[in-house]
């Protein structure tokens, strides 16, 4: 199974769980303070983990990507200087 495949639907359960425990704790069927700060911990840490694989899945496409690099030059009080 492709690389991508397998890191999308990953990323898929994880919303989907994610939106479950929100769901869970906006409806109010908490009944503890422990509880609520278990879930809280859960939310924050499939974010977390959300946020990092969209982080190196960034930096693979940016990488990957090749174009060219364009000097357009720099500006002195605000007039551009070409070289």
């Amino acid at each position: 199974m492709d690389d991508l495949l397998i890191i999308q639907r990953l990323k898929k359960a994880m919303k989907d769980t994610l939106e479950d425990i929100s769901a869970a704790m906006l409806s109010g069927n908490v009944d503890s303070m422990e509880k609520y700060k278990y879930m809280l911990g859960q939310a924050h840490a499939y974010r977390l983990i959300l946020q990092e694989i969209s982080n190196l899945l960034n930096h693979k496409e940016q990488k990957d990507e090749q174009g060219n690099v364009i000097d357009i030059g720099t500006k002195k009080d605000g007039k551009s200087e070409t070289h």
